[in-house]
């Protein structure tokens, strides 16, 4: 399959905010489509049920907000505004339920919001264990048992301990060639394009999880025979942007101002584990495991502060970075707080970094891409800012 043609269906599938494919598959299924917000749900428990996940990350720079801005205030990131708005236009009445995940305190409200505003949907506010022993292995159990017996509810069906373990098989699956297109874009970077990187993500956000790993076959299968030239670009990984997304437009510019993205933090839901999903006997066990033992550092996500930047310098080391660069959305709390820890910690190892804000409708574009050329730039005349 040609590569522009596998980057056009994922283009066409960013674009689409009705969500027709979720529409097709639930025609095509006989079965139920369950929305979620990033950053991270228990995506195997939904498939699991027979359920199609759909990530929601609002409605970029597509969707003008007007009733969305009567929701909530000014200054709070905009995905909340954005998804309320898709909301009331009617483009996610084909899910038949949300999941809420403990991100912030936005996206708490927006939950509470989506359950006054649409009570005929389910809703679930999911809250994870900032504590990994064993009192936060049973929290996190019994939360799973109780999505579980809702999602039985919904569907009228029981969902198995083998219906969980082959759902962890296929995103195990899914989790493998997502590892291998990412260590093949930092062998090869001049021929895996970011921006194409970036929508092969978002289209895990939709697909069926068997399509999204089918797509990704093919992709790396094609972008291998691509005349691409390889480019003077420094080697750098962006981080802070796991929620909220910046623009296509701008991850084009942050490209071509210089800079070869070795790795990053979009769609992180679809590569929140380090590795596969452990298969034990109980299966929510499983499931248990790999979120307390195997989930990457974020922002959203508790860690020691003996520990932090311990993973941001080990992807520096594996990917062969340069720099990094902290990109956040504008008021995001989470990715703002942790920012200065983590400078610090580059600023001891000598690493190159430089920031900056946007939003997933923001039109400084020019402006950041100059920045990034810049920060580029220096790195290639003194390897230090």
């Amino acid at each position: 399959m040609d590569v522009s043609l596998i980057i056009q269906q994922c283009e066409n599938l960013l674009h689409d905010l009705s969500l027709s494919y979720v529409k097709e598959w639930k025609d095509k299924n006989n079965s139920q489509a369950i929305g979620y917000m990033p950053v991270y749900i228990p995506r195997e428990l939904v498939c699991a049920g027979g359920m199609l996940p759909v990530g929601i990350i609002g409605g970029g720079d597509e969707v003008e907000v007007i009733r969305g801005d009567a929701y909530f205030q000014s200054y709070i990131c905009r995905i909340p505004r954005s998804t309320i708005e898709l909301g009331l236009l009617g483009n996610l009445d084909c899910l038949d339920g949300f999941l809420f995940p403990a991100i912030c305190d936005v996206i708490r409200n927006l939950s509470g919001m989506w359950k006054i505003t649409f009570p005929q949907k389910y809703v679930k506010y999911i809250d994870f264990p900032q504590n990994f022993s064993n009192i936060g292995r049973e929290y996190y159990k019994k939360e799973l048992l109780l999505l579980k017996t809702d999602f039985e509810n919904i569907t009228h069906k029981k969902i198995t301990s083998k219906d969980l373990s082959q759902a962890i098989c296929l995103y195990n699956e899914n989790i493998k060639w997502i590892q291998k297109l990412y260590d093949f874009r930092s062998e090869k970077p001049h021929l895996v394009l970011t921006y194409e990187l970036y929508l092969l993500m978002r289209a895990s956000l939709i697909l069926d999880v068997r399509e999204h790993t089918q797509l990704i076959k093919d992709y790396l299968h094609s972008v291998e025979n691509e005349k691409r030239p390889l480019r003077d670009y420094v080697r750098v990984i962006v981080t802070g942007a796991f929620c909220e997304q910046p623009p296509l437009a701008l991850i084009r510019a942050l490209e071509s101002s210089g800079c070869y993205i070795v790795d990053d933090d979009w769609v992180l839901g679809s590569k929140y584990y380090t590795q596969d999903i452990p298969l034990l006997s109980d299966p929510i066990d499983s499931l248990v495991s790999a979120y307390c033992d195997f989930a990457v550092s974020t922002a959203s996500r508790f860690e020691e502060s003996k520990n932090k930047g311990h993973y941001l310098m080990k992807q520096i080391k594996k990917y062969k970075a340069e720099g990094v660069i902290f990109a956040a959305p504008s008021f995001c709390d989470p990715a703002l707080l942790e920012r200065p820890m983590l400078q610090d910690i580059l600023t001891k190892n000598k690493i190159p970094h430089t920031a900056f804000k946007y939003a997933e409708n923001t039109g400084q574009i020019q402006v950041i891409k100059e920045e990034t050329g810049t920060f580029a730039d220096s790195i290639k005349l003194w390897g230090e800012t």
